[in-house]
C-alpha cells in the first residue's frame, strides 16, 4: 500500500506533552484530541492538516510519558504516516497498537522539509520525496504489523479474527 501527502516537520525530541498537552488528556474524544494536536509547538497545525499528510521528525520522537493519547492524536488528526530518524519505544509500540503506521529513517527524515509532497510504500519501505527526487529506504513493517496497521491498530485486528472465530 501507498501513501502520499504533503509533509509536516518537526525536530528531535518531539515528547508526548507536545504533541498532545496534558491539558487535554482528560476527554475520550478522539477529534477533540486532534484538534489540540501540535499546537504548543504548532499552533496552525491542527488547521492546516489535512487527510494524507506526512509527519516528520528528528531523533527520539515521541519521548516522555507512555500516553497512547499521542498517537492517536496524530493518528485522528489525519497524519497516515510519521517518519522519523528514531522514535521513543514505548511510542512506537503505542502507534502500532493505534494503527498509526511509523518509519525509522533517518537519511529521509533529515531530507524531509515542511511542504514536501512525500509517498511512502508501507510493503517495501520505500520513502519518495517527490518534489525533490529523492528515494530512500526504510525497513518494511513485517506482515504481522501490517495486518494490525491494515486493521486500524491491535484491537481491531483482535475483535475481527474474534468475529471470524465465532461465526
Amino acid at each position: 500500500m501507498t501513501v502520499k501527502g504533503t509533509a509536516f516537520k518537526y525536530g528531535n525530541n518531539v515528547d508526548t506533552d507536545v504533541i498532545i498537552p496534558a491539558r487535554y488528556l482528560n476527554t475520550t474524544d478522539v477529534k477533540e484530541l486532534a484538534s489540540h494536536c501540535m499546537e504548543d509547538i504548532d499552533e496552525t497545525f491542527p488547521k492546516r492538516v489535512k487527510q494524507g499528510d506526512i509527519m516528520a521528525g528528528g531523533k527520539n520522537f515521541g519521548c516522555g510519558s507512555s500516553r497512547e493519547h499521542a498517537p492517536i492524536a496524530i493518528k485522528e488528526s489525519g497524519i497516515v504516516c510519521v517518519i522519523a530518524e528514531s522514535f521513543a519505544r514505548i511510542f512506537y509500540r503505542n502507534s502500532i497498537n493505534i494503527g498509526l503506521p511509523i518509519m525509522e529513517c533517518p537519511q529521509a527524515a533529515k531530507a524531509i522539509q515542511a511542504g514536501d509532497t512525500v509517498s511512502v510504500n508501507y510493503d517495501t519501505g520505500e520513502i519518495v520525496i517527490e518534489n525533490k527526487g529523492l528515494c530512500f529506504k526504510a525497513e518494511p513493517f513485517p506482515p504481522f504489523i501490517q495486518e494490525i496497521i491494515s486493521a486500524g491498530g491491535l484491537l481491531k485486528k483482535i475483535n475481527n479474527e474474534q468475529r471470524t472465530t465465532n461465526n
